[in-house]
Parts: C-alpha cells; sequence; structure tokens
C-alpha cells in the first residue's frame, strides 16, 4: 500500500498538524511512458504556507483532499519510460508520496556521485537559484558595498550571504538566536550578527554593524526587522524582497511605517521577486554555484529530519526558526 498526505482545511493564523491528514491507498502501477518513483527526500519550505489559503497568489493554492506538492528527489524504482531507468534519481515538484508515478514532465535526473541528492533541494536547487538570481539581478552587489540578510540561518539566507562574501561584500547576517549568529561567522563568514529576539531597536543595531550604511538588503523576513533596516539604507541601495516570514500567518493586514520616502529621499530600489522570474539563467546559475561549491567556497548546511510521517512536523517548525540551513525529510 502507498501512503500520501493531504490537505484536511485550510488553516486560520498559523498552520497546526490538523490540517493535515494521511491517507492511504493501493499502489500506483506505471503505464506506457510513465515511471515509478520512490520518494527519497522532501524540501519543506515557507512558500507553503501561502499555498494552503484559497488566495490569488503567483501559484495555485493546494487543492483540499489532495496530496500537498513541493520539492522532491525520488528514484526510478520502475520504468516504462525510453529516457529514465530504475536507478536514476530525478527532482522535481512532487506529491507528498511515499510512490507515485510520473511521465517524466518537469523532472530533472540528478547526479548522487557529484553532490549530496539532498543539495538538489537546497544549494543546486530552488534554494541556491533563490539566492544567486535574486542577489545578482537585483542587488548587483558590489566589492566593499554592505550586504544585510534577514533569515540569514535559513536555507536561502545562508546561501545569499555566502555569494556576498565571494563577491567582495561586508555580510551582516539578521538571525533568532545567538547560536546561529555564531554559526554565521564561524561557518559561513559572515562579518557581523544581529539576534532579533534580544534586540530592542533594530535600527540602532543595523547602524552598528554597519558603519557604512547599508547598499544591498536582501530580505527573507519584512516586518519590524525590516523596518529597522530600511532606516540605515544608502543613497541607491537596493532592497530585494525574497520572503515575509513574519506575515504568513497573519489574520489581519500588519501595518508599519511608510516606506515612500525613505524609497525617494536616497534613490532606492525596491523589488520583489520569485526564483522562476529568472529562469532563463538557471543554467550559468547551477554551473556557478557547484564550481564554488567544488571550491571549498560554499558551505552547504542543511536540518535533516528523518521519516515520512514528520513531513507536516518539519514544515510547522520552519515558522519557529528550528532549521539551520535548508530543512529536508529524509524518507
Amino acid at each position: 500500500m502507498n501512503q500520501r498526505i493531504i490537505l484536511a482545511h485550510r488553516p486560520t493564523g498559523t498552520p497546526t498538524l490538523s490540517n493535515f491528514a494521511f491517507e492511504t491507498e493501493a499502489m500506483p502501477v506505471p503505464a506506457d511512458g510513465e515511471m515509478l518513483l520512490e520518494t527519497c527526500y522532501v524540501s519543506v519550505d515557507p512558500y507553503m504556507r501561502g499555498r494552503m489559503s484559497d488566495a490569488k497568489s503567483y501559484v495555485p493554492p493546494f487543492e483540499l483532499g489532495q496530496a500537498i506538492t513541493g520539492g522532491v528527489v525520488a528514484k526510478v524504482t520502475a520504468s516504462n519510460h525510453a529516457a529514465f531507468t530504475e536507478g536514476d534519481y530525478v527532482m522535481g515538484s512532487l506529491a507528498w508520496q511515499l510512490f507515485q508515478v510520473s511521465t517524466g514532465e518537469g523532472l530533472t535526473k540528478v547526479d548522487g556521485e557529484a553532490a549530496p541528492l539532498s543539495a538538489y533541494l537546497g544549494l543546486l536547487g530552488m534554494t541556491g537559484l533563490t539566492a544567486y538570481c535574486g542577489l545578482s539581478e537585483i542587488g548587483k552587489p558590489q566589492a566593499g558595498e554592505t550586504l544585510v540578510v534577514s533569515g540569514a540561518a535559513g536555507a536561502v539566507g545562508s546561501v545569499v550571504g555566502q555569494i556576498g562574501k565571494i563577491l567582495g561584500c561586508r555580510v551582516v547576517g539578521i538571525a533568532g538566536s545567538d547560536e546561529k549568529i555564531e554559526t554565521l561567522q564561524t561557518e559561513y563568514g559572515f562579518d557581523a550578527g544581529i539576534n532579533y529576539k534580544t534586540t530592542d531597536d533594530m535600527a540602532a543595531a543595523v547602524a552598528a554593524s554597519c558603519p557604512d550604511g547599508v547598499d544591498v538588503y536582501f530580505d527573507n523576513v519584512a516586518g519590524s526587522v525590516s523596518d529597522g533596516v530600511y532606516r540605515n539604507m544608502n543613497r541607491l541601495g537596493r532592497i530585494i524582497n525574497c520572503g515575509a516570514i513574519a506575515h504568513y500567518n497573519e489574520t489581519s493586514v500588519p501595518m508599519g511605517p511608510r516606506v515612500e520616502m525613505m524609497l525617494i529621499k536616497n534613490s532606492l530600489l525596491m523589488q520583489g521577486f520569485i526564483v522562476s522570474n529568472y529562469a532563463e539563467h538557471f543554467p550559468a546559475a547551477v554551473q556557478q554555484l557547484a564550481q564554488w561549491l567544488q571550491q571549498g567556497k560554499l558551505q552547504f548546511s542543511e536540518t535533516v529530519v528523518e521519516g515520512f510521517e514528520n513531513i507536516p512536523q518539519a514544515f510547522l517548525d520552519l515558522f519557529q526558526g528550528a532549521n539551520h540551513g535548508k530543512m529536508v525529510v529524509k524518507v
């Protein structure tokens, strides 16, 4: 028998385990032109919270009563497909199921000898592409500039900071514990860090850590953390809006400082993005990330939770900051 995880109820505010349900079904059988996939690693990501709500967004919402989908690395266990053979590993957007059939559409073969399989959900997957494309295409950092990263100990943020250092920037990370700040500095090479949970005045803390101001801000968080960074932006600074996890579980429209005068006064660029905007850059980006990884310039960090049954809890733990780097579930 096969197992899958469905969206049982749409959450109001912060999701709970009750929003998910496990279902048992017959084992799928591949038809001609299809293959049977066994799930190996599952990616859990903050953006999935938006898809749990029935609201217009850049991707359709998850359907009630249907399996949740996301980044998955799977093994081909049987194949009636000319392009895939038993034993191949593939990566793509797949269902939260132990087994599933696929025509191969949207899937990419991955090499477990070249890098750990889980890396294709992180540094060599959407995580690394999000960091690389957002920073290079919008932030355009220059050597000697100051880069600030919120959510810096998370999957995307930790890669952004390392790329910033490779490019010659002073990099300051904002995270939620002293342990994470130490990791940013000792393992990822950040120049300084700010624990937002123990900081009463974020604007003053950013000013102290960025004596020359902030040229590029890669924002994964939004909220009061970002309000403090905005006040330290230099003229012609660039603000990259990648995520807003501080607001994902809000039940009303959050209010904060109005940014228009800061944008005008300092001629700031503020741009949001989703990684698919830069799909044409993916091949070159993966090549560069892989090269930096092989050269030892990038450190790959992940939090691995074991067990298919623990996927929903691993997702919920993202909103408590329980992850160091990319959060994946090993099935």
